[in-house]
């Protein structure tokens, strides 16, 4: 082995610090973050595995403090030298990492890291940059934070987050999300109001529904519009479709009753997508035509 491997491992087992007893505070306060799903007091969320924690250092966010297990310990060398100085860095017995981080699939490395906020306000002055989405009581983890993911990926300006939506601070739709949720602006907010402030703005109101409303591709989709995906099973409710400007329908087989929220949001922005990349063909091909 060389010195300056030597070296390196060294100052990695120097700087982390071995905690033994359950009752440690951040230990207990990363344990409090993951069961409730929810931000500390002081604003940071839970997350756990490898590429959750180096989606977050790329994204720019602060870190209260990052945990391994001694199984894991050798993965500290990797990940330390991103870490600023001031962040508290742990090494935890297997069996309380185990006790702690609720993974099906444990890596040995989780963080404390701090939330970017966003007003709705925030949130709906980006409707020019992408469209904007309106979650409105999706329940299921899993599907929230692919939406995430999907609204990331085809452009879209930021999130709302209405009443009996889960959190996205769940594990579950932090993982999912694969790092998008650390860069699209969200904002939690009642609905009503983000309607009514979206109506203000002059900002377009689209919702989703299954076989009723214009068929999604002959659906105008450019300018500023918010795009209302509903739950699971009770899908977008009759008093917000009556605040809508528009309907839309994704063409599918009769016999299906419904599609899956992640996959019907991810449909109608990939659409949003389409139209408005050829609408800047369009124009650039015209302005060269001049």
């Amino acid at each position: 082995m060389s010195p300056g491997a030597t070296t390196r491992r060294g100052s990695v087992s120097t700087r982390l610090r071995r905690i033994e007893g359950r009752h440690n505070a951040l230990v207990k306060e990363l344990r409090r973050a993951f069961a409730r799903g929810e931000l500390t007091p002081e604003g940071y969320c839970a997350i756990e595995g490898l590429r959750i924690l180096e989606e977050a250092i790329r994204s720019g966010l602060r870190f209260q403090a990052v945990f391994f297990s001694q199984m894991a310990a050798a993965r500290a060398e990797r990940l330390l030298p991103q870490l600023g100085a001031q962040v508290e860095t742990l090494l935890l017995p297997d069996k309380l990492f185990a006790s702690v981080v609720p993974s099906e699939a444990p890596q040995g490395i989780a963080a404390l890291v701090r939330w970017k906020d966003f007003t709705l306000e925030e949130v709906l002055a980006r409707a020019a940059a992408g469209p904007l989405l309106a979650i409105v009581g999706v329940q299921d983890p899993g599907n929230l934070g692919t939406i995430v993911r999907s609204a990331e990926a085809f452009g879209a300006g930021g999130m709302v987050l209405g009443e009996g939506t889960v959190s996205p601070f769940n594990p579950k739709a932090v993982r999912a999300s694969a790092g998008s949720v650390f860069r699209l602006p969200l904002a939690r907010a009642k609905l009503s109001d983000a309607i009514s402030r979206m109506k203000a703005l002059g900002i377009r109101l689209l919702a989703t529904a299954s076989h009723k409303g214009t068929p999604l591709d002959q659906s105008r989709l450019s300018g500023p519009i918010a795009i209302f995906i509903g739950s699971e099973g009770a899908g977008v409710g009759r008093d917000v479709i009556k605040a809508m400007d528009e309907v839309l329908a994704i063409p599918q087989a009769p016999q299906v009753d419904s599609l899956n929220a992640g996959v019907a949001a991810s449909i109608v922005l990939y659409e949003v997508a389409r139209q408005r990349t050829l609408t800047t063909k369009d124009t650039k091909g015209h302005e060269g035509k001049q």
